[in-house]
């Protein structure tokens, strides 16, 4: 079943990049918070990727997956759906810590109605296609076959592989322009083409912002979600429309 808004709250929260480790106590800390003074009771808590700083596995024993675990079912117990979208930092995140969790894997783009809106949902670095030596490393290893050959690796040896793909993502991005981290104008109109619809809500650049595209005469909003390095913060929409905050952590 596609998920829905069903106005019971008129509340449905949007983050992304939370980057969660044991090693940022302050922004799981901040992230219990908002799960206890906002999400709750809420229509809906969609996570749009990198909920977690890496995920090798869903045997990741760092003590926030655990506790994020725990927080996040009792969020669904208590009737607020979560919905999880991979990003390039958990794409490895599978059915089994899904339903420790509580939470509803979603394809990465998906379509829901927003309060009769059609909205689009995708965390974004697909958006990104300027940078296309990121592209070529995420399709190879998003393939099937390299998931499940990593799946199969010792513990130890997959936490090593996350430290040094961590450490070549951080090299990479020191020698790249900033634009071509951002993602590409015509990739966003090509995908609001694609879909027939003129909200899109994407997290991965970390530049949160309320963007408009002219497509095809009309006026389409972008809104991107912000990172919880620094800062925190979120998208909430509701019947009236989208809004975006953003504090210091």
């Amino acid at each position: 079943m596609s998920p829905t808004s069903s106005l019971k709250t008129g509340r449905t929260f949007f983050v992304a990049d939370l980057h969660l480790t044991d090693e940022r106590p302050v922004a799981t800390g901040r992230f219990f918070r908002f799960l206890d003074e906002e999400a709750a009771g809420a229509d809906a808590l969609y996570i749009l990727g990198d909920l977690f700083e890496a995920w090798i596995g869903d045997d990741h024993d760092e003590r926030v997956a655990r506790d994020t675990a725990l927080r996040l079912k009792a969020l669904a117990a208590a009737g607020t759906p979560v919905y999880f979208m991979h990003g390039n930092r958990d794409f490895m995140l599978a059915g089994r810590y899904a339903a420790l969790a509580g939470m509803t894997l979603l394809t990465d783009p998906t379509r829901i109605d927003l309060y009769g809106v059609p909205t689009l949902l995708m965390h974004g670095d697909t958006l990104c296609s300027d940078d296309m030596a990121y592209q070529a490393f995420r399709r190879r290893v998003r393939h099937p076959l390299t998931l499940a050959l990593l799946r199969q690796l010792p513990l130890a040896w997959r936490r090593r592989l996350a430290r040094q793909a961590r450490a070549g993502s951080e090299s990479a991005k020191a020698g790249k322009p900033a634009a071509i981290m951002d993602v590409n104008a015509d990739a966003v109109l090509r995908v609001l083409r694609e879909h027939r619809i003129c909200r899109l809500i994407h997290g991965h650049t970390h530049r949160p912002a309320q963007h408009v595209h002219a497509v095809d005469g009309h006026d389409c909003e972008r809104w991107v979600v912000p990172d919880w390095y620094a800062r925190w913060g979120y998208v909430v929409c509701g019947a009236a429309g989208c809004a975006l905050r953003t504090e210091d952590l």
